[in-house]
């Protein structure tokens, strides 16, 4: 499955659109790196717990969206958009999304 952010694939031609393959993940803190990301905060500094919690849930979003599209029997994933919200406090969506297309 060939994944990329451009709207089109070096060298390839898109032959069909399929629509718009997706996945998501809602995550929350948890209080364990909550009490270190405070202490954190005093001296400043990245927040390590923090960027993993990010970094798993943006390659899960981006699996999810990976498996919507084989299930679209997509070549590849156009377009790709990555978007983030919070759901209440404490808890965001990631959210990754594209144009599922068929190549030549």
């Amino acid at each position: 499955m060939i994944l990329t952010t451009t709207d089109f694939v070096p060298n390839r031609e898109i032959t069909e659109i399929l629509g718009v393959a997706r996945g998501s993940t809602v995550r929350a803190r948890n209080v364990g790196s909550d009490i270190f990301a405070g202490l954190k905060n005093l001296v400043g500094g990245e927040i390590d717990e923090y960027t993993k919690l990010q970094a798993t849930s943006r390659e899960q979003a981006l699996q999810r969206m990976t498996d919507d599209a084989q299930r679209l029997n997509a070549d590849a994933v156009v377009n790709i958009r990555l978007a983030t919200s919070m759901v209440m406090q404490g808890a965001a969506e990631i959210l990754a999304y594209g144009t599922a297309v068929k190549l030549l």
